[in-house]
């Protein structure tokens, strides 16, 4: 017999199979995978163990802590001893009521009082008998003590008088220091520290819900932990470090725009919060730095090639610190510099770590042009082939022969490099061995233009000046030719779009708005939360250097005095 089957029960079913919604994502969809390449792996060891000069600022705070301190209280030894001998008689006082009390066991008292008043006399007779045992023994000992300290005291009577005085001096001393008020330490503060409180999550999400942002106020207002921590908050140099996933649609750039209410927030100075976006991750990381101490105020120490005889323009040179106060470097072969600010936050002493460094390697050529006249380049007259300062236009007409001059200097290093055989230029750039051969002419050639906006916003000279420079700087980076830039103007006209799009390295010291940024530090910088405009007054030295390393760096320049430079040179 055959089955029937029904065919309207069945197309039904499949359309419900076909109807019913599909699952996109599974459980192991949805769980963070560990990808090749994707990871970030933190440092096996913090980066302040692996760095030679934090241990030896540690070491040297711990030895000039301990300097001072010993100072201070070896001075202070007479007040101290004065204390003491005042204290004593309420030393002895406490040794005296202290012993009676317990010899006859005065601490049982309140015990056998409160038998008494419960009228327990087995009780009170138990305790009572104790009581009588310990007097005895205690007694007994007290008596042995004292005749024992009457020898000691005749034996001491014969003693020379000033074992005797010494110590008698020690005897005064100990019972002032049994006779000190909880309140009242004996010895004085030698250092006044800083109370710095540990920064904790709460802390950090608290600053962040008073910045105005209302990605990140509707985001808390809907979930607590929206913000995010992607690793522990850990001390990291002399302050602390907070690796924070901001709320999805907040960037690290709006929180860096408003960097004084974060610090208003955190409740810390402003040089001491430090926010950094962390690109490579995406643009809601942020990486929020806060220190110890103003990173205005804090020491800078000296600038190490000072103590160097030579340097080597092939190795990158001490430039500044970091908020941490790790030591920042820059390389400045097979590169240029721009550096911008407006007046008077250390634009020209930034330019002047180069030259010197330049300077102190002798196969390198400088060429030195200050549009501004004030002569503060003027150490390097000693080592420059070419130098100017002025503020008319025969500066500005040398700088100008300069770049001509430079245009033809690098198509002749270009004609020696290409008639190299590949053996001795693979790469066709100078290296530091065809540097040192003199008979190719292949030395570093480094040429700084200070106040570079004189010379491009000329009249006369600008047009040409602005053509050269692009020039030099797109085909002077393999051929040894370095042109460093410094201008306090950074517009479209004291700064050809040409030069400042295509400098390597960039320095950007305080500046007033987001355009002269970008002039600087490249084009979206601003947006991209790299901000010179958050810089204040205090910030002299203080800059955003990129280019140097892979992510942009917040820098204070070493400083390197007039007389020092001099010496230097």
């Amino acid at each position: 017999m055959s089955e029937h089957i029904d065919w309207d029960a069945y197309e039904q079913e499949l359309s419900d199979v076909d109807s019913a919604p599909v699952l996109v994502d599974s459980a192991a969809d949805v769980t963070p995978q560990l990808v090749p390449g994707g990871e970030h792996r933190r440092p096996v060891l913090p980066p302040w163990l692996k760095s030679l000069r934090a241990a030896r600022d540690m070491a040297r705070w711990a030895l000039g802590y301990t300097w001072h301190t010993f100072r201070f209280h070896l001075v202070r030894i007479p007040v101290y001893g004065g204390k003491l001998a005042l204290r004593s008689p309420r030393g002895l006082w406490r040794i005296v009521r202290g012993g009676f009390r317990w010899g006859f066991d005065l601490e049982g008292e309140p015990v056998r009082q409160a038998a008494v008043r419960r009228e327990d006399a087995h009780e009170y007779l138990k305790l009572s008998a104790q009581r009588d045992n310990r007097v005895r023994l205690r007694v007994f000992l007290a008596v042995t003590g004292t005749s024992v300290l009457c020898c000691a005291g005749w034996w001491l009577a014969m003693l020379p008088a000033w074992q005797r005085y010494s110590l008698l001096a020690l005897v005064v001393l100990g019972l002032g220091a049994l006779g000190a008020p909880a309140d009242k330490p004996l010895l004085d503060r030698a250092v006044v520290t800083a109370r710095v409180a540990r920064l904790t999550s709460d802390v950090v999400i608290r600053a962040l819900g008073v910045l105005g942002l209302a990605g990140i106020n509707q985001a808390l207002a809907k979930n607590g932990n929206a913000v995010g921590f992607a690793a522990p908050i850990t001390r990291d140099g002399p302050g602390w470090r907070a690796d924070i996933d901001l709320p999805a649609g907040v960037t690290a750039g709006e929180v860096i725009d408003r960097r004084d209410k974060l610090a208003s927030g955190l409740g810390r100075p402003l040089g001491c919060v430090w926010p950094e976006a962390a690109h490579e991750v995406h643009p809601g990381r942020l990486v929020l730095w806060v220190g110890d101490q103003d990173m205005a105020t804090s020491r800078q120490p000296a600038w190490p090639l000072l103590k160097a005889a030579t340097a080597d323009l092939f190795k990158a040179f001490p430039f500044g610190t970091d908020p941490r106060g790790r030591t920042v470097t820059m390389d400045l072969v097979y590169t240029n510099l721009l550096i911008g600010s407006i007046p008077g936050y250390g634009k020209t002493m930034a330019l002047k770590l180069p030259l010197l460094t330049a300077a102190l390697d002798p196969t390198a050529e400088v060429w030195v042009f200050e549009l501004k006249g004030t002569g503060d380049l003027e150490p390097l007259a000693k080592v420059a082939a070419r130098y100017a300062s002025s503020a008319d236009d025969d500066a500005a007409e040398a700088a100008l022969i300069a770049l001509r001059d430079l245009r033809k200097e690098c198509a002749k290093r270009a004609e020696v490099i290409k008639g190299l055989p590949k053996t001795v230029c693979p790469e066709n750039k100078v290296t530091p061995e065809l540097a040192r051969r003199k008979s190719l002419g292949l030395h570093l050639l480094v040429v700084a233009i200070d106040e570079c906006q004189e010379l491009f916003s000329h009249p006369e000279f600008g047009k040409e000046a602005g053509a050269l420079a692009e020039k030099v700087i797109k085909l002077g980076r393999a051929l040894g030719v370095v042109l460093l830039l410094a201008t306090q103007r950074p517009d479209a006209k004291s700064l050809p779009t040409g030069v400042s799009a295509n400098v390597g390295t960039r320095f950007g010291l305080r500046v007033l708005g987001h355009v002269e940024n970008d002039m600087i530090l490249g084009t979206s910088a601003h947006r991209n939360g790299i901000r010179a405009t958050m810089f204040v007054k205090r910030d002299k030295g203080v800059g955003q250097l990129v280019g140097a390393a892979d992510e942009p760096q917040i820098v204070k320049t070493f400083y390197v005095d007039g007389p020092t430079a001099d010496r230097a040179c």
